[in-house]
C-alpha cells in the first residue's frame, strides 16, 4: 500500500470552497495595494469579535506573537514567574522567555491541562500569572483554575491555538482569562495560508495594548505612546480568515461527527483510550484526534506500514527539551507529562476525511490490537 494513502491532514481539499471567494478578495487587496491595516483586517477582527463574545480581537503574525504580546500588555516582565503544563508547546515557553518573565512548569491532570494541585505547590511570591493550554480543541475544566487565579491574584491567559469554537458551560475558550491567544497557522482550525494568530480581550486597558504593541506602540502616525513590535496580520491573510471564519461552525461539528464514528467502532479495544466526546458542559472541537496507548511507538509503525499517517503532539515535555536544559532552568520530574508524551498518538481527522478513508483507519487500529 502507498504510503499515507490516508493522510494525518489534507490542506488541499478545502481550498476549492474558498478559492473563488478569496481570490476576488486578493484582487480588491491587490488593486487597491492597501496591504496592511486594510478593511479586510478590520472587518475580520469585527467579526471575530463577534464569534468570541468578547469586544476586542486583533489579528496579529502569528500565535507566537500573539502569546508574547499578551504576557507584555498584562505587564508581565522580568522577575516574574509564569505557570505552565509541561505538555504545552514549545511557542508557550518561548513567549514567556522573551517577555522577560521566568516559566515554571507544572504536571498535568487527565484533561492534559494543569493540575490544580500542581500549580497550588508551585506558586511564590513572585508568581503573577497562569498560563494555560487547551490541547487538541479540548476545553479545560475552567472553574477551579478561574478560582485559583481569583484567590491568588494571577492573570490567566489562554492559549487556545488547537480550541477554534471549542466551549466550556455555553462560553468560547480564549474569553475567561485576561486574553485568549490564538494560532491561526495553516494546521489549525481557523486557518490562514501561511503564518498568522489573533488575541481576544475584554479588558479596555489591556486590549488598547494589544492594539498598539503590535505596531511599534503607534497609536497615530509617527506618535509612539511605547515601544512594541512589528507584529501584524496582512491584508492577504484576513482575506482568507474571513473566508474560513464563515465556515468554521459547520467544519467543527465535522470533525465532532468523525470523532464520534472513530468512538463507536474503537471504543471496545482493550489497551487503547480514546479522546471524550464532550458533553453539555464541554463542547471539543478535535483539532487533533488523540488516542494513548502503552504500545504506541508500536502503533505508529504498523498504521504507517498500512498508508496511515500519524503524528505525535508533543512527545518530548518542555523540560525535557535541550534548550529547556542549555537555558538552565530547573530540572523537574513530571510524572503524568512524561507518561502521556509516550503514549499519545494522533490519527487522521479533518472536516474533508472521507468515510471510506475513516472506515480504513478503523480497520488498520482493529487489526493491531486483535
Amino acid at each position: 500500500m502507498e504510503a499515507n494513502m490516508v493522510p494525518l491532514l489534507d490542506l488541499k481539499r478545502d481550498w476549492p470552497e474558498i478559492k473563488e471567494e478569496v481570490e476576488e478578495g486578493w484582487r480588491e487587496v491587490t488593486s487597491s495595494m492597501r496591504l496592511l491595516n486594510g478593511p479586510y483586517l478590520k472587518a475580520f477582527e469585527e467579526e471575530a469579535a463577534r464569534y468570541f463574545g468578547v469586544p476586542f480581537a486583533y489579528g496579529v503574525g502569528s500565535g507566537t506573537e500573539a502569546l508574547w504580546l499578551a504576557l507584555i500588555a498584562c505587564g508581565l516582565g522580568p522577575g516574574d514567574e509564569v505557570l505552565v503544563q509541561a505538555n504545552a508547546f514549545v511557542a508557550d515557553v518561548e513567549a514567556i522567555k522573551w517577555a522577560g518573565a521566568t516559566p515554571v512548569l507544572v504536571d498535568i491532570r487527565d484533561d492534559y491541562g494543569p493540575d490544580p494541585e500542581e500549580i497550588k505547590k508551585n506558586l511564590s511570591s513572585r508568581t503573577k500569572a497562569l498560563l494555560v493550554v487547551h490541547l487538541y480543541g479540548h476545553p479545560l475544566e475552567m472553574e477551579e483554575i478561574l478560582s485559583l487565579c481569583q484567590e491568588y491574584g494571577l492573570f490567566l491567559i489562554e492559549d487556545a491555538s488547537h480550541a477554534h469554537g471549542a466551549e466550556y458551560k455555553g462560553r468560547k475558550v480564549g474569553t475567561f482569562g485576561q486574553v485568549g491567544c490564538f494560532s491561526c497557522g495553516v494546521v489549525k482550525n481557523l486557518n490562514a495560508l501561511g503564518d498568522a494568530g489573533l488575541v481576544v480581550t475584554s479588558n479596555p486597558e489591556i486590549a488598547h495594548k494589544l492594539k498598539y504593541l503590535r505596531v511599534h506602540g503607534q497609536v497615530r502616525k509617527n506618535d509612539h505612546e511605547f515601544y512594541g513590535f512589528n507584529a501584524r496580520l496582512d491584508e492577504i491573510q484576513a482575506v482568507v480568515l474571513r473566508a474560513r471564519l464563515k465556515r468554521l461552525e459547520i467544519k467543527n461539528k465535522r470533525r465532532r461527527e468523525i470523532a464520534a464514528f472513530y468512538r463507536e467502532r474503537l471504543s471496545d479495544l482493550e489497551g487503547l483510550r480514546l479522546p471524550p466526546l464532550g458533553d453539555e458542559e464541554r463542547k471539543p472541537v478535535f483539532h487533533r484526534y488523540v488516542i494513548r496507548t502503552k504500545r504506541r511507538d508500536e502503533l505508529m509503525e504498523f498504521l504507517r506500514a498500512q498508508g496511515i499517517g500519524t503524528g505525535i503532539y508533543y512527545p518530548i515535555p518542555l523540560h525535557l527539551q535541550p534548550a529547556w536544559q542549555k537555558e538552565g532552568y530547573p530540572t523537574y520530574h513530571l510524572p503524568r507529562s512524561e507518561e502521556v508524551a509516550k503514549e499519545i498518538l494522533a490519527i487522521p481527522l479533518f472536516p474533508e476525511l472521507r468515510l471510506e478513508e475513516m472506515e480504513e483507519v478503523v480497520e488498520a487500529v482493529r487489526s493491531f490490537f486483535a
